[in-house]
């Protein structure tokens, strides 16, 4: 029998990762989705998700952006804590805190007078996208329509990635009210990239030592 029939666990024996690993790979993941977002705030383009959705929120009830996030977000915390445990929503809890903290601190050590809105867009979603998925792959999530997208994927099978897309895109179209059409198309290009790493990278079956 060789060495590595008998190093290599079978496929349903995958390791679970660590507690330290789950802190890393959580500060990572924020870290970057959050350096994503400064990108496509910096060019000035529409941002998909629960962010996203609470700023059109926010221009018609004209209440501050932290009320609304509150409101906004009570309902899918609630749902992730009858469906997915309270060690989902207190990570979860933990990773959106790290990723609003991270997005205040970019502005004050980046300073981005210019910045090309084609890069910064596409670029930006990407390093969202991989920061997220990092991030569901330590068990947590950014809350909101997050939460959606890992139940639908963990009930029915979805991949996450295209729930996302979805509402995500539902978002984008939804700015084409008070956004310029050329800024629509090209969050509506960036939300697809965002969108595609989760959807290449993060399906049912796929990864279950994040379980």
């Amino acid at each position: 029998m060789s060495t590595a029939a008998i190093d290599t666990p079978p496929p349903s024996a995958a390791v679970r990762h660590s507690p330290a690993e789950n802190i890393v790979g959580i500060l990572v993941g924020t870290l970057v989705a959050s350096l994503g977002l400064f990108l496509i705030n910096s060019a000035g383009a529409v941002t998909g998700g629960t962010a996203g959705l609470v700023l059109l929120l926010a221009q018609v009830l004209h209440w501050p952006f932290a009320v609304i996030f509150a409101v906004v977000n009570l309902p899918f915390a609630v749902l992730a804590w009858t469906r997915k445990g309270w060690s989902f929503v207190a990570s979860s809890v933990i990773s959106v805190s790290l990723f609003s903290t991270f997005s205040l601190l970019h502005p004050k050590f980046i300073e981005a007078a210019h910045v090309n809105p084609l890069y910064a867009v596409l670029v930006g979603n990407l390093a969202a996208g991989i920061g997220i998925l990092i991030v569901f792959r330590h068990h947590s999530s950014l809350g909101g329509f997050n939460v959606v997208a890992l139940l639908c994927q963990d009930r029915l099978g979805w991949r996450a990635g295209y729930v996302l897309l979805g509402l995500d895109a539902t978002v984008v179209a939804l700015s084409a009210l008070t956004a310029p059409l050329h800024t629509v198309l090209l969050s509506a290009a960036g939300v697809a990239i965002l969108n595609v790493v989760l959807v290449m990278n993060h399906r049912p079956g796929r990864y279950p030592a994040a379980l």
